[in-house]
């Protein structure tokens, strides 16, 4: 599995090629730091490590220690298990093992400091790991009513078909989860599990999952109130980094915002608040 590690370290940085972006960093840097928290990332269907650079960067920078996979199977490569979604939280229950046991600087992780970010299908992967256990079968009546809608037309009935095993990561202390895909498969029922925070995002123009099957379905069935934001004028893949030239050249869906909705200006808050609720629910106080 390919993953992306971001850390604190104390050498210089410098712009450096990821994937279709740039970012300022200092590669293979020795990380630094005592007790540094962690959080795994879990991006969207055919997705990479890279979508949420910037998110990452942003943590790190304030002390954490970020994990991204690529997830197999469900990346802009390799689309053949995307209907598998299951297998995504046997995928972050490994990366966790493996930082906290075999990454180069795992000795500086706290393991009680466990957070996870995910967007997209890596939004309903996060709650699902967390505890999560989704009805799939509820599938099946969602798309005769919405055959249009992108969940149905990628998967259609082969997703209710699978035999899910999911896994469980008591690990993880709380929860971003932006723009969850197939929300409406958990219902309270499937949710009550879910005892850690959880902030919970909602795009109001979002045409790929739209209200309020799938943000909105999550919040009413957790148990416990999340920290919930509903972003005016954003779209759906406005969660993701800032595009680059390369990458909107060949991906416009994916880059082109609403008209008036500043895609970079919209990352700087949504960073910073993703940035403080996981501070204020794995280090302070701890």
């Amino acid at each position: 599995m390919e993953v992306g590690v971001w850390y604190p370290a104390d050498a210089v940085p410098k712009p450096q090629r990821l994937e279709l972006f740039t970012q300022v960093v200092a590669a293979d840097a020795i990380p630094v730091g005592a007790s540094l928290p962690l959080v795994v990332i879990s991006h969207g269907n055919g997705g990479s490590l890279s979508g949420h650079h910037d998110t990452a960067l942003a943590l790190a920078e304030a002390g954490f220690v970020v994990a991204a996979p690529t997830h197999p199977g469900d990346n802009f490569r390799d689309q053949s298990q995307a209907t598998a979604v299951w297998l995504r939280t046997a995928q972050l229950h490994g990366l966790i093992d493996y930082m906290l046991a075999d990454w180069t600087g795992h000795a500086l992780l706290d393991a009680t400091k466990i957070g996870a970010f995910g967007f997209s299908s890596g939004g309903f992967t996060v709650l699902a790991a967390a505890g999560g256990v989704p009805d799939l079968s509820r599938l099946g009546e969602h798309c005769r009513a919405h055959p249009t809608f992108f969940d149905c037309k990628l998967v259609g009935r082969e997703l209710a078909s699978g035999t899910p095993d999911w896994v469980h990561d008591r690990r993880i202390r709380a929860v971003v989860s932006a723009a969850p895909a197939l929300g409406f498969t958990f219902g309270k029922n499937g949710l009550a599990g879910v005892r850690t925070p959880v902030q919970l995002w909602r795009a109001d123009n979002d045409m790929i999952l739209p209200n309020p099957f799938y943000a909105e379905a999550v919040r009413v069935a957790l148990p416990n109130a999340p920290e919930m934001h509903v972003v005016a004028g954003a779209g759906h893949f406005d969660f993701l980094a800032p595009c680059s030239p390369a990458l909107t050249a060949i991906q416009p869906v994916i880059c082109t915002s609403a008209s008036g909705f500043d895609r970079g200006a919209f990352h700087a808050d949504f960073n910073q608040k993703v940035v403080r609720f996981f501070q204020e629910q794995l280090t302070k106080g701890r």
